[in-house]
């Protein structure tokens, strides 16, 4: 077993609010809030660490949404209070939509705070044998929500001052982090995953970005952010299609970004997401380099149903002929409650989910 992360058996990050967490949320406010989602942090931490997990997280129990709770802490970004996105989800049943706010860069980005600084101090102080790591969006997400249409031309005639500005403000917040004691940090990344769907890059191509060279960008903003990475600090990224109430948007394999993605990109290890045929085959991997780490995916959080160990094992040894054994890890495919709505599973089945790949993950490599 791996002493340090990604461990061989792991999670992406958020994990299902308690119904008392959600009864809490619509009540109380301030200290009153902040006791209940501590008490509730409390009690999921302890449930990791009793299947057998060797990392924990804080479920992201605070947060609303895995990531516009971060970006819109950071200076400059702001809600557009007069304009809303739709985001297009599809499940077995038909779609649904999210409409989130639009976003907007009005003045110069930049750190003003640590941010979920307080959070995981909290986690920090509350794990008793696992490592707590901390998820946060990556610099793509940013970008990728708005695109060229969200940054004000008053701000940044030049657009290479925005980037230079948030790689610059991500790299800050991974220092102060890092000088909290925070030792694994993820940056959770949905663009370079959505990037392989042809239709993704129409979409992106029509708003006037350059869909067939944004990843080779994206790379290269979130290696400034990790430029000056804290020593002994792990980063992992996460890649998924789309995770909301167990519904997905967007599909097709790593083909496209595979090569740039797992050569230049430096991270320590890859959350892939695996979890059925949307995902594409594991050929990709074969441009992974030794000394990197890839954690697969296999086990859905978009069903309750309990995969079965002898298929995870063998679908194990299929991704083993791509790269070697030793680089693999195994983990949910992503988060169980990406927003405060949650997939549509329960806590029980969450945690025999969690159980299972401990379980075989010992059974593999331990």
């Amino acid at each position: 077993m791996r002493t340090s992360p990604p461990f061989r058996a792991d999670h992406v990050g958020s994990l299902l609010r308690p119904s008392a967490l959600l009864r809490a949320r619509e009540t109380l406010t301030g200290d009153a809030l902040r006791e209940a989602e501590d008490a509730a942090i409390r009690q999921v931490v302890r449930r990791q660490e009793e299947v057998g997990l060797q990392s924990a997280t804080d479920g992201e129990f605070r947060r609303a949404s895995w990531h516009m709770d971060f970006i819109y802490r950071l200076g400059g970004i702001g809600q557009a209070d007069d304009e809303r996105i739709t985001v297009r989800f599809h499940n077995e049943q038909g779609d649904i939509e999210f409409t989130p706010a639009a976003l907007r860069v009005h003045d110069r980005i930049r750190l003003t705070e640590p941010i979920f600084a307080d959070d995981f101090a909290f986690l920090r102080d509350t794990v008793t044998t696992a490592v707590p790591k901390l998820t946060i969006p990556s610099p793509s997400m940013v970008h990728y929500r708005g695109g060229p249409a969200s940054i004000d031309p008053g701000v940044y005639p030049d657009v290479e001052e925005f980037w230079h500005d948030l790689s610059a403000a991500y790299a800050e917040q991974v220092r102060r982090i890092g000088a909290l004691g925070c030792t694994y940090l993820q940056f959770d990344d949905t663009s370079l995953a959505y990037l392989n769907d042809p239709a993704q890059r129409a979409e992106l191509a029509g708003r006037g970005d350059d869909a067939e060279h944004m990843h080779l960008r994206y790379i290269k903003q979130i290696n400034a952010a990790l430029a000056a990475k804290p020593a002994g600090m792990t980063i992992t990224t996460h890649m998924c299609r789309g995770n909301f109430r167990s519904s997905w948007a967007a599909s097709g394999g790593y083909d496209f970004v595979a090569e740039a993605l797992f050569n230049e990109l430096k991270v320590d290890g890859f959350f892939l997401e695996y979890d059925d045929e949307r995902s594409g085959g594991f050929e990709p991997l074969r441009f992974v380099p030794k000394g990197k780490m890839v954690v697969l995916g296999l086990v859905t959080t978009k069903r309750g149903e309990l995969e079965s160990k002898d298929t995870l094992k063998r679908r194990i040894d299929e991704a083993a002929k791509y790269v070697d054994l030793d680089q693999l890890c195994l983990s949910p495919q992503c988060g169980f409650s990406s927003t405060v709505e949650g997939n549509q599973l329960t806590e029980d089945q969450q945690f025999a989910k969690l159980a299972l790949i401990a379980e075989t993950a010992r059974e593999v490599w331990g």
